[in-house]
């Protein structure tokens, strides 16, 4: 099967990646580039984890670089901010169902372990998932934080993935981690989506990480 990574600069999603390839899976991948709330370490992160995986599996690599600030920014702007992680999520989720569909991919592939921040409880998981048009495959759901880091050890991402780097500043400082999809679906009301999320596709960039 074809998947799309949503990889970021941290260490459980370059697993998954490693994972899909090592099933004999084709990849896709998409950044979501939280500049001003970040800086650009992150970015070269997920472009070195991929070539890592790139060069261990003997694959090119397609991946889409998208501007995700713009999106953060009307969140924070118009909706709880306790709620911004899930809507933040449900975005990408949007964005990168796009790119599935005119990548031919069959299915999402993300690196979410349940419990480990505040996006990925059971809750804001229920919330988050419906967002997407397609299918979220998450190989790591069920491993604990040592159980992933062995296996990014094995696979040689785990070096690049603890390189220092700015953390998103836009987080909240309690966010929610009982949310509902009812109150993701009324949170976003106040949002323009479908202008967000073509505003976040128009201003990809494509680059191949070869093998």
């Amino acid at each position: 099967m074809k998947l799309l990574l949503l990889i970021s600069g941290g260490i459980d999603s370059p697993v998954a990646g490693a994972l899909a390839l090592k099933a004999k899976h084709e990849l896709v991948a998409v950044h979501f580039h939280n500049t001003p709330f970040t800086d650009e370490l992150n970015k070269q992160k997920a472009i070195d984890a991929l070539k890592i995986l790139a060069k261990k599996f003997g694959k090119t690599i397609k991946l889409y670089i998208i501007p995700h600030g713009f999106s953060l920014t009307s969140i924070a702007k118009n909706c709880d901010r306790k709620m911004n992680c899930v809507l933040c999520r449900r975005i990408m989720l949007r964005v990168a169902s796009r790119i599935a569909e005119q990548e031919g991919c069959g299915a999402l592939l993300t690196g979410e372990s349940l419990a480990q921040v505040a996006s990925q409880t059971l809750w804001n998981l229920e919330a988050e998932h419906s967002a997407a048009s397609k299918i979220i495959v998450r190989p790591l759901l069920g491993m604990d934080k040592s159980e992933i880091t062995e296996l990014a050890r094995e696979f040689g991402t785990f070096s690049n993935s603890i390189k220092p780097a700015l953390c998103c500043t836009i987080v909240p400082s309690q966010p929610a981690t009982h949310s509902s999809l009812e109150r993701a679906e009324l949170e976003e009301k106040k949002l323009d989506l479908e202008a967000i999320v073509q505003k976040a596709f128009e201003g990809k960039e494509v680059i191949e990480i070869k093998q």
